[in-house]
């Protein structure tokens, strides 16, 4: 049996994107909770040590950690499950916008931390900000316009939907304006069935971290 390391499924973006991959290739796995007081997970949930070593996955005698290093290594052993799309152009663009969306936006993640709970009609955003969400919705625009839809890179999920989920999840909480083609984005992938099962997750976790909304 597999096991995946995550954090808090109401606060931590990089577990989430860590779980949907799992899902998404079909990995059998069991849940291993960090403690929400443990000050690693802390450190990791207000953006402050982002080498904290989750979402893990152990698999067959294998350590991955690193969102893009679980995807990668899920590709290889589920390639039916077209994490990676096949065609290496379109496998080049998922890549690159991958990699952009794991080293980028942190105006972005800042002012508009992961909190699935939580709403905020009208909420402000701030300059900095407003330019990461900018980008954000190009690269959707681009892609659905190149690859047709209904996901990033086609018909089907793939590690870059899983890649942007939190970010259709931060954009829902915080009522961040979006044209109808990227609202309909951010709609099918909060509807799907793993996300669903995640957020139900992170709607039953109990109120630990309130102090978070006022760190960030």
């Amino acid at each position: 049996m597999a096991t995946l390391t995550i954090s808090s499924k109401n606060y931590s973006s990089w577990s989430l994107r860590g779980w949907l991959m799992c899902k998404m290739a079909g990995l059998v796995f069991e849940e291993e909770r960090v403690p929400v007081d443990d000050p690693d997970a802390k450190a990791e949930l207000l953006l402050l040590s982002p080498s904290f070593l989750v979402p893990r996955l152990v698999h067959e005698g294998v350590t991955v950690w690193d969102t893009l290093a679980i995807g990668s290594y899920l590709n290889e052993v589920f390639p039916e499950a077209g994490l990676l799309p096949p065609d290496r152009a379109v496998r080049a663009h998922c890549l690159s916008i991958s990699g952009e969306m794991h080293s980028g936006f942190a105006n972005m993640r800042s002012a508009l931390p992961m909190n699935i709970k939580a709403r905020y009609p009208g909420f402000k955003v701030w300059a900095g900000a407003q330019a990461d969400i900018e980008r954000i919705v190009a690269i959707w625009r681009g892609c659905l316009t190149a690859h047709g839809g209904p996901f990033l890179m086609g018909p089907h999920p793939t590690l870059a939907d899983a890649m942007y989920a939190p970010v259709c999840s931060r954009f829902t909480t915080y009522d961040v304006p979006l044209d109808a083609a990227c609202a309909g984005y951010r709609d099918r992938v909060m509807a799907l069935e793993p996300m669903q099962e995640w957020i139900a997750g992170a709607l039953a976790e109990p109120e630990e971290l309130e102090e978070l909304d006022v760190e960030f």
